[in-house]
């Protein structure tokens, strides 16, 4: 399917997936999709399914209002124990998250899903971390530096979170940032664009 003269969406608010996406060179668009993550989260039982629901419902939200458009919905869920960790969205539910994972591993699962004319193409990226052995004081000097509220897990890799963890093992790093590049570029070439 050639898409060279589709326009592309992204159906986000995120800052760090448009930062992320503008590096592919492509032109986009933004829309936030307006989906109640609330309800989703009520259906999914796994967090794998649980952001593949989520990217997908974003992408579909989107593309209704735009169907000659390709729509990338993505989201994000951070998993320890089979449980998934919301954004904390204040200081003290932050610190608690950082309790929980440290000294531990945890998965953070990327879904993307590329609604276009001719369908869909959907992906799912893995990262596993391990966290260091952080002590509250540690903890609390990383929420007050970086403020991590808007994000799942309660750290900011591309930002002093990296200091946070012994070791990570993924194919993509930006996976953990919100959008994985490497396999998304392989999917929007396959549509027709044009990324070296």
């Amino acid at each position: 399917m050639a898409s060279r003269n589709l326009p592309l969406v992204l159906a986000s608010t995120s800052s760090y997936r448009r930062t992320l996406l503008a590096r592919l060179g492509v032109p986009f668009t933004w829309i936030a999709p307006g989906v109640d993550e609330a309800a989703a989260k009520a259906t999914a039982s796994a967090p794998d399914a649980l952001a593949s629901l989520l990217a997908r419902a974003k992408a579909a939200a989107v593309a209704r209002g735009q169907p000659d458009a390709v729509v990338i919905g993505s989201d994000q869920v951070v998993a320890v124990d089979g449980l998934v960790l919301d954004k904390p969205g204040d200081r003290e539910r932050a610190i608690a998250q950082l309790q929980r994972l440290r000294a531990r591993s945890h998965r953070l699962i990327t879904a993307v899903a590329i609604a276009h004319p001719g369908g869909w193409c959907e992906f799912a990226c893995e990262a596993v971390l391990h966290m260091r052995p952080l002590d509250d004081p540690e903890i609390l000097r990383y929420v007050d530096r970086d403020q991590p509220f808007d994000c799942a897990g309660s750290y900011k890799l591309e930002q002093l979170g990296i200091a946070l963890f012994d070791a990570i093992a993924t194919d993509d790093h930006t996976t953990i940032t919100g959008l994985p590049l490497r396999q998304l570029a392989q999917a929007l070439r396959g549509l027709g664009f044009a990324i070296p």
